[in-house]
């Protein structure tokens, strides 16, 4: 009898860029540079990209409220049109076998973009659910990538670490949709006149392009 090895299907990468800037911006460097690593190391791979920096998200309304929690027999034309929008983020997300996130740091925490589109997607039966033992992650078995660049060092393990609310809530909110293998690459000291600064981006490079191969 002949048995038949089906082959893994390609990967899919959904990159998010939260940097509001453009070639000036550490964190889309860096972004890129990973992505040109990742296409070599996965030739059949496909990245799906998702600029929220230059095209933010739209905040939470009414219209997606109602959306999101009544039936869909009962949508508004404004609710249809809000959550359809929400949708298309969840779907992207559920689709993709790795979330990489490039942002920078912005008053100790996350662009509001960004911010807005994880209000996108936490969605109650789409990316998380509620049971009798508590609340369950639906967008498992995925690995998440987080480039961040600051202008000081904020890393968790620097005296600046105590400032540094992004990385404890995005590896909250990312767990808590079930996304708990989530690891963190620093570009940090950026400020101009930080030799610092180019240490951490030689080193980030070098991390990065052994992550893209993984």
């Amino acid at each position: 009898m002949k048995t038949t090895v089906t082959a893994p299907a390609p990967a899919i990468l959904l990159h998010l860029d939260a940097s509001p800037r453009g070639a000036r911006s550490h964190s889309r460097k860096l972004g890129q540079d990973f992505l040109v690593d990742w296409r070599a190391a996965h030739p059949a791979g496909q990245v799906i990209v998702r600029d929220v920096g230059h095209e933010p998200p739209p905040f939470v309304s009414e219209a997606w409220v109602e959306g999101a929690f009544a039936p869909a027999a009962d949508h508004s034309p404004a609710a249809r049109e809000a959550i359809a929008v929400s949708n298309r983020y969840v779907d992207e997300l559920l689709a993709a076998d790795q979330l990489v996130i490039t942002t920078p740091i912005y008053n100790l925490s996350l662009p509001a973009a960004l911010k807005a589109w994880i209000d996108q997607i936490v969605r109650v039966g789409r990316t998380f659910a509620m049971g009798q033992g508590g609340f369950e992650g639906l967008a498992k078995n995925k690995r998440a990538l987080v480039i961040v660049a600051s202008g000081s060092d904020f890393r968790p393990t620097s005296p600046g670490g105590a400032y540094n609310f992004l990385e404890p809530y995005l590896r909250a909110v990312l767990g808590f949709i079930g996304i708990t293998d989530v690891q963190f690459v620093y570009a940090h000291s950026q400020n101009p006149g930080n030799p610092a600064g180019v240490t951490a981006v030689t080193e980030a490079r070098a991390a990065l392009r052994q992550l893209a191969a993984a």
